[in-house]
């Protein structure tokens, strides 16, 4: 969560109300290929409203929409079938969510400045607290690896008076849950976290800085070749099967893996996070202040 929206580039973006193209320059320098990534003739739809501010959108095994509604201190899930129903309620200021391998919901709790996991019948474990004896500041967004090791960035947003950290950091807690390592330390406010499902590149987002930069993370957990891939800072983030990067702003601008714009999908809201669900994961869910939509995709993701 943030206090207000990144400045988006909006240079070339094509904003359409019901659709996203990628555009691919032609190989002899003439008229670009549009290949669409949202699924011919949909539109964005509004699946559930009347919330303060929706966050933190995680599919389950099934596809499932897990999302958190920060100010009422809930983690709700969203089916087809079912509509909205509370999964957890006194959530402890809950943002981002992603699930691991077992099926737990991995929670960054930033009012109670912790990550969780929570299993299915409800059991509550406390990951990670503390970094050299300090408290975290109030973790925001995460993403686990393919070892099951997790990233996440430790800002803050409000009153700092009480902060045990040196300033606002990027962490990775091993999979074995014994170590926490600082990874990144030299970014403004870091917020929104992606990484490719081989793991071999890491997006962090600075959204204080105004800036997305992409590393390249060793088995260890450690980062290595900082480098900028776009302009544009972010809250939430997530990334398709073709290694396209979705980032929110005033809108969702998408990009090609070089850093290049490929399009944007307006969204009624200013959109703060977005994740891929639904059985075929192909569904782009979008949290967007008071209400969560989705639109159908022609591509898969995470």
């Amino acid at each position: 969560m943030a206090s207000g929206s990144p400045h988006v580039r909006r240079a070339g973006v094509a904003v359409l109300a019901a659709a996203i193209c990628l555009q691919l320059p032609a190989a002899d320098g003439a008229a670009q290929e549009a290949l669409a990534l949202v699924a011919p003739g949909v539109r964005i739809e509004r699946i559930a409203r009347g919330f303060a501010f929706v966050e933190g959108p995680a599919a389950d095994a099934e596809g499932g929409l897990y999302f958190t509604d920060i100010p009422n201190n809930r983690i709700h899930r969203w089916t087809p079938e079912d509509g909205v129903t509370t999964f957890r309620a006194d959530s402890g200021g809950a943002n981002g969510l992603r699930f691991d391998a077992d099926g737990a919901l991995i929670a960054c709790e930033m009012g109670n400045r912790r990550i969780t996991a929570t299993s299915p019948e409800g059991a509550v474990r406390v990951l990670a607290e503390r970094y050299e004896g300090g408290r975290l500041n109030s973790p925001n967004d995460l993403w686990i690896d393919p070892q099951g090791g997790i990233y996440f960035s430790d800002p803050r947003y409000g009153p700092e008076d009480d902060l045990e950290q040196d300033g606002h950091h990027v962490y990775y807690l091993t999979p074995d849950r014994t170590d926490i390592l600082r990874v990144a330390d030299d970014l403004e406010r870091p917020n929104g976290i992606i990484g490719s499902p081989d793991g071999t590149r890491l997006y962090i987002a600075d959204h204080g800085g105004g800036r997305t930069y992409v590393y390249t993370p060793a088995p260890d957990g450690t980062l290595s070749g900082k480098r900028l891939f776009v302009e544009q800072g972010s809250d939430g983030m997530t990334m398709d099967e073709a290694g396209n990067v979705y980032l929110t702003g005033e809108d969702v601008t998408v990009f090609d893996p070089d850093g290049d714009v490929v399009g944007s999908i307006a969204v009624p809201e200013a959109p703060a996070n977005l994740t891929f669900g639904g059985p075929d994961r192909t569904t782009l869910f979008i949290t967007a202040r008071t209400a969560v939509y989705a639109v159908e995709m022609t591509v898969s993701g995470q």
